[in-house]
């Protein structure tokens, strides 16, 4: 699996494969000392997992990759626990070839991406605001495993009050916009082919909507478009 991705990667022409491993020790090791800019990290590895892998290259203040999880496995326990470690993507060892090339460049320009198959559920655990089972704690609740936020300070600030509020933070109209595209799941790029406007702008346009809902990411403000009706 590793060499049909090295070859996959490799062939787009613009990414460079620095370096594999096959267990999570190994992958946390490896990128300490390789510094990459992503990481596809699987999920069930020998010796440590892909989660607490991705736990620990995370905390690593020396190191800070976007860490994509390319699983075969469709479970919820491993998405959110994936997300919960901090990473920024989740992708289906199904995908098609163009897929994991696209995934790789959405996470090394800084932004998140789900499977198309997983976009749904998050945006709905989210907007639930219920716990999610997971492997360390299968009935769920406050204990263990991921939980959306419902409090200001998980996934929205305080000024946010993303939970129940009637605050509504002054966008302008291509923000608005924006932040509609971004609720479609569509990145940068395509966003900024869709408006006619460069790719650099849409960052921009993405940072000031972060900031205006006091967002943490992405999938926060996609979560804050669906409860809206402005997706």
């Amino acid at each position: 699996m590793r060499a049909g991705f090295r070859m996959i990667l490799e062939s787009a022409g613009d990414i460079v494969v620095a370096g594999e491993a096959s267990t999570g020790a190994e992958a946390v090791a490896a990128a300490s000392a390789l510094r990459p800019d992503v990481v596809c990290m699987d999920v069930q590895m020998p010796d440590m997992d892909g989660i607490e892998a991705t736990r620990r290259i995370i905390a690593d203040p020396a190191s800070s990759p976007a860490i994509v999880v390319v699983t075969t496995f469709d479970r919820d326990d491993y998405l959110f626990d994936a997300l919960a470690a901090g990473a920024t993507g989740f992708l289906l060892k199904n995908a098609g070839p163009e897929e994991l090339v696209s995934a790789v460049r959405v996470a090394a320009a800084g932004d998140a991406l789900l499977a198309p198959e997983v976009t749904r559920r998050v945006i709905a655990r989210f907007a639930a605001a219920t716990p999610v089972p997971s492997r360390e704690n299968p009935s769920g609740g406050r204990d263990g495993g991921w939980h959306p936020p419902s409090r200001p300070s998980e996934g929205f600030s305080r000024d946010a009050r993303a939970e129940g509020s009637t605050v509504r933070p002054e966008l302008t109209d291509r923000e608005a916009e924006v932040l509609r595209l971004v609720a479609q799941a569509l990145s940068n790029a395509e966003i900024a082919r869709r408006l006619y406007i460069g790719e650099a702008t849409v960052k921009t346009h993405v940072s000031n909507v972060l900031q205006k809902l006091g967002a943490r990411d992405r999938v926060a403000a996609v979560v804050y478009a669906h409860r809206r009706g402005l997706a």
